[in-house]
Parts: C-alpha cells; structure tokens; sequence
C-alpha cells in the first residue's frame, strides 16, 4: 500500500517540541526560557507598522493578486542591493519574491528534481529542507561537516551521483550557526559547475553576519547563474514573519520554471508583505544595523558565559547567527535530555536528533539553543540553570 507524501517525512520538530509543554507548570521564580525557535517574536517596529496600516487603507493595490514573480519594485530593490553589496551584477529579472524562504526552497527544488533525484546537504541540516525533499520524492544525502562544523568540496565531490541535482548549504548556518568561509562557498561553486549541478545558498541570516563586508564573492563570477541560486528571507531583518516573504535570486530561466509552481500555490506573494519590505529596505537601514549589533551582542555573551559550562564537559560546536550549537556530557540521548530540560530546567530547546538522519552518529549528543527572543541577561539565566543542572 503506497503512503503519502506527508507520511514520507517527520512532525514539524518546532509543534513537537512545543508539546513538550503540555501539563509542564513553571514556578514564578522560574519562567520558561524559549530558545527552541529561529524567529524574532516581537513586531515589526511601530514606523513600519504605522506605515503598514497607511497601505491597508491607502493603497488598493495591497489587496489584490498581484506578479506571481512579485512587486517589480522590490525586485529591482533586492537588484540593486545585492550588486552593491556583493560585488556582482544582479538584475530586476534575476530575483523573485516568495511566501517565505522556505517556499523559495521548495520552489527551487520543484524547478530542478524529479522523483528519485538527490540533493547533498550538510548534517546537521535544517529541518525543513530535509522535510520538503522526503516531500518531493527526492533523496537527501548527507554531507558529515569537518573541523568548525565547516563542510568541505571535496568531501562532498565523493558522494555526487548521476541523479545529483544540487547541493544546498546555508550560512550563516542554521542550526550550527557558523559563518561559512568564502573561499569554501566558492569551492562548493566551482565543484558544482564542473560536475554540472546547482549549488543552492540560503543567507537567511545575511543581516546578522559577524562579518564585515561582501560574505562571499560568488555574484562577482559574470556567469554566477549557470550555478548558483540564493535564497533569502525578510523574516528576520524586519521581523516580517507572518507576513511570509522571502525571495530567491537565480537564472531567469530557472526562475520561470519556479514560476509555474509559485503560481499553483499561491498565485503571488502576500502583497502587503512586499510592501512593508520594500519600505523597510527605504527607510529601515539604521534600525537594522542596531538589530545587527545586538545579535552579535548576544552572540558574545554565549561565547563569555560557556566556559562555566565547559567545565562541566559540554562544547560550543559553533555560535553565530541566531544560534549556539552544542555538545552536551549526559549519558542520555539529546531528544530525552530536551524533554527534562524543560521539566528540570524551564529550558525549552531542539536537541540534536532533530537535525540528523537516524543513521548518522552526532545528533544524540547535540542541543541546538536560539537566542533571538533572549538578551544578555537572559543568556546569563540559561547558563545559570544549565551549570546547576543535575541528572
């Protein structure tokens, strides 16, 4: 009997994990600590909102079926940002918008798979790629990461069959947050034009990079589009999550085969969305840099407060982004240790597991903490009750 696509995969882990909350009280003296999730939950901030309400009202055009490859406007914007700051020409026609960056990913392996196709992704991967790849027939082949969870070229040249279509990475990278080298990204280009694949580059977290300057120098390749697709979200820059925008900057050929299935599943980007990006990208830029510091802000104070719990055995895989990715020294599997966590600890994270095929060894020892919605004095709570936590 044959299953379904969605029987192919596994639960969402974030709607998992959240059920690890049923029936869980959690003392006044101990509030929970959420750090399972990769998404801003405060609002956009009050300008773009007052802005916002102005185009519900104002502009009629918000309401309406608008370019299934999205606002011209913000396509060209996104054009003119990325030549600048990357180095390379980027035209209007080389980007669409779409309903988040995980819908630009479904719709790039959607243009470039068939049933039975492979795509390489580094282990430990993101959770939802694996999820739209069981979903779309297509085999995920794992690629082991090296020293500083840093994935290598050559490692994966190893694994390329004749049904490999891609190989997808993502930097700074979720969940180990490490900011891949740019000289690793383009071996991961030259291998795949020479092995006649894409190499997909999801920079969801491009605004909070540690980095100074251009992160890579793969749009500066006057033929970049032969190979490279990137994908991005405005999610995180703007905390623009519900409204659901993303975009993917291609070839404008695979962009028209993305086309089809963007148009069957939602016609067109949320319109209202697109909009408040495209102001956000106008008059935003300031504000975002704050936004920057502040991750990075936060960033160091995990990299300060771990050697507390390093002497108890843990390690810091990496810490970058959104994320700190760590080893833990129980002698449980990481997916039981997260359920206690939030029991024993008021301490709401993904383990390890999550972000691993069962037949590859790490996962059981890992944790994946987000500390986007915890500033400096929470982070210094989490590492509290992580160094007195007994098992």
């Amino acid at each position: 009997m044959s299953i379904s696509r969605t029987n192919a995969t596994f639960s969402p882990p974030v709607m998992e994990a959240r059920r690890w909350l049923d029936g869980v009280i959690h003392p006044a003296d101990r509030p929970l600590l959420n750090v399972s999730q990769a998404a801003p939950v405060d609002p956009p901030p009050a300008p773009m909102r007052d802005a916002m309400a102005d185009m519900i009202r104002d502009d009629a055009e918000t309401h309406l079926y608008g370019p299934v490859l999205g606002l011209p406007d913000l396509r060209a914007e996104i054009a003119t940002r990325w030549t600048a700051a990357y180095g390379g020409e980027i035209r209007p026609d080389q980007v669409a918008i779409t309903s988040g960056c995980n819908q630009a990913f479904a719709a790039t392996i959607s243009a470039i798979c068939t049933e039975g196709d492979e795509v390489i992704i580094p282990v430990p991967y993101y959770f939802n790629h694996r999820m739209w790849l069981d979903m779309a027939g297509v085999k995920t082949v794992p690629l082991t990461v090296g020293d500083g969870m840093i994935p290598d070229a050559d490692a994966a040249d190893a694994l390329i069959t004749d049904k490999t279509r891609a190989i997808a990475l993502v930097s700074p990278n979720n969940p180990a947050g490490v900011e891949y080298p740019s000289g690793t990204l383009s071996a991961f280009r030259d291998l795949a034009r020479r092995r006649g694949i894409k190499l997909i580059v999801d920079e969801t977290y491009r605004d909070f990079d540690g980095r100074t300057g251009a992160p890579h120098d793969l749009f500066v390749d006057p033929q970049w589009d032969d190979t490279l697709i990137q994908l991005y979200s405005f999610s995180k820059a703007y905390r623009l999550t519900g409204h659901r925008v993303g975009a993917m900057v291609a070839s404008t050929s695979l962009l028209s085969e993305a086309e089809k299935f963007l148009d069957t599943v939602t016609i067109c980007p949320n319109q209202l969305g697109q909009r408040a990006a495209l102001w956000g990208m106008h008059n935003l830029d300031d504000w975002l840099a704050g936004e920057r510091l502040e991750i990075l802000d936060r960033r160091a104070a995990i990299e300060e407060n771990f050697p507390r719990i390093a002497a108890k055995g843990w390690k810091l895989l990496g810490c970058g982004a959104y994320f700190a990715y760590m080893q833990h020294p129980f002698d449980m599997a990481s997916d039981v240790l997260a359920q206690k966590l939030v029991q024993d600890a008021g301490i709401l994270t993904l383990p390890g597991t999550m972000f691993m095929p069962d037949d590859v060894a790490g996962g059981a020892q890992q944790l994946r903490i987000a500390f986007a919605n915890i500033d400096r004095a929470g982070i210094a709570v989490l590492f509290d009750r992580l160094e007195n936590l007994t098992l």
